[in-house]
């Protein structure tokens, strides 16, 4: 199979967890990076450390209008050959209806219109090229309802499915798109993880891996990336039992603890 390499890529989320590590793996692989999140400390930390290659750095939130449309600029005027789509929140969970109603405008805000509206400004330059790469971060969340993270999940629901509708769409371009599924990992998103070396901290995967792992699905040009043989196993399970039996056994559970 044909391996696909990048000379360039812009990673949102970079500040921390699987958007740092994307950064320190691109590196390792020779590529130029931009680095877009809120803290600007983060990025010139992030940057500071990579010799290898150039960092470019953008300051962005990417929950705010401006934050996009300056990404959307940048993007507009140094193409990139890979866009990296790793930003998200999950809001910490907790029942819908107590929730802050601008919290979760937010986080479809993040998750889904950015996303939207960063791999709108990439497609059309990489399509006249007839070379790039989208991977987009979803999560196994997206493939259930689930309480306690009701927003959550169907934003990320929302991203698999417009990731795998547009890799279909693109299909001859020359380009190709990925959809990352991760399981739980250990990030600033999941403080209270378990030990690593306890029974249930096995099942979790660290960041590195699913950086590797996925930029790897990448430049094989492979639509899917389901880190770890118990996720990928869990996954197909999902999605080939029947939607109501799903709905029936997440609906007893609520991951968020409320």
């Amino acid at each position: 199979m044909a391996r696909y390499s990048f000379t360039s890529a812009l990673v949102t989320g970079a500040s921390s967890g699987i958007g740092w590590e994307y950064a320190q793996e691109l590196a390792r692989r020779g590529t130029e990076i931009t680095v877009v999140a809120r803290r600007t400390e983060r990025l010139d930390e992030l940057a500071k450390g990579i010799r290898n290659v150039k960092v470019n750095v953008i300051t962005a939130d990417l929950c705010s209008e401006e934050g996009v449309a300056a990404v959307e600029q940048r993007l507009a005027e140094s193409p990139v050959e890979l866009l990296i789509n790793n930003a998200g929140a999950d809001g910490g969970g907790g029942a819908f209806a107590a929730r802050p109603p601008e919290q979760e405008a937010g986080m479809v805000r993040l998750n889904v219109l950015a996303l939207v509206r960063l791999t709108r400004a990439v497609v059309e330059p990489m399509v006249a090229a007839g070379k790039g790469g989208i991977l987009n971060v979803s999560s196994l969340a997206g493939d259930q309802p689930l309480r306690g993270f009701v927003t959550y999940a169907a934003t990320k629901a929302f991203v698999s499915t417009f990731t795998e509708g547009l890799a279909a769409e693109l299909r001859g371009t020359g380009v190709h798109v990925t959809l990352l599924k991760p399981g739980y990992v250990y990030t600033e998103m999941n403080p209270n993880g378990p030990d690593p070396s306890s029974l249930s901290g096995r099942f979790w995967l660290t960041p590195q891996a699913v950086a590797k792992a996925s930029l790897d699905a990448v430049e094989r040009g492979r639509l899917m990336s389901v880190p770890g043989l118990h996720y990928r196993a869990a996954s197909g399970l999902v999605n080939a039992l029947p939607h109501q039996l799903v709905r029936a056994v997440v609906s007893r559970v609520d991951p968020s603890g409320s």
